[in-house]
């Protein structure tokens, strides 16, 4: 790998972990927490892996103490799973504000959470984006999105994998891979497969 495309990898490995970590947990935890709790089975009694509850066309929302919404996460349908205690939403919609009014949002055919939040998957044309943001007296963020089939994140171990091809796209600049294991404590991005990178040049300062 040249060396502007590294450097280019290593600014955006900065920001892609944090912002999809984030915006996943204020997502899953609070539809999480707001859903109904299931009925603990029979003792003895086999539990199958089939729904005990759903939600349709459902949407919650969260708070921060000034009445600011902070996240938001829609669903077409969720079905909560006694079994695996996971929580399993159909064509997912979440959206995320941080204190400097930055906007991520996220989109999924289906995402799949467990009971606390901690362990998310988006399955079927994922879509990650941070919007571009200005910055007082620097340069302004670019926008920033994250596209597969397929997206795995850990969010409490900061560790996002995806074992089928991904592209990575930081303003002008894009980026192709077969497959992606992001450990944001080990500070460690490991593509793999087919590994392409486009560098746009930077337009010319006024």
């Amino acid at each position: 790998m040249s060396q502007p495309l590294r450097q280019a990898w290593e600014r955006l490995s900065l920001y892609l972990p944090v912002v999809l970590m984030g915006l996943l947990a204020l997502g899953t935890w609070w539809l999480v927490r707001n859903a109904p709790k299931p009925l603990a089975p029979a003792q003895g009694q086999e539990v199958r892996h089939e729904p005990d509850y759903y939600m349709r066309d459902f949407s919650v929302k969260s708070f921060d103490v000034t009445g600011r919404l902070h996240s938001e996460v829609r669903g077409t349908l969720a079905r909560h799973y006694l079994d695996t205690d996971t929580l399993e939403i159909d064509q997912v919609r979440m959206r995320a504000v941080n204190a400097e009014g930055r906007i991520t949002t996220a989109t999924a055919n289906r995402a799949v959470t467990n009971a606390d939040g901690s362990e998310v998957q988006l399955f079927g044309n994922a879509v990650v984006t941070r919007e571009s943001t200005a910055r007082a007296g620097r340069q302004p963020l670019p926008r920033l999105e994250f596209r597969g089939e397929f997206l795995h994140a850990w969010v409490n171990d900061e560790r996002v994998r995806s074992d089928r091809p991904v592209t990575l796209t930081r303003g002008t600049d894009t980026f192709t891979a077969d497959s992606m294991d992001y450990d944001h404590l080990d500070q460690t991005l490991r593509l793999q497969g087919r590994v392409h990178g486009t560098l746009m040049p930077a337009p010319a300062r006024r």
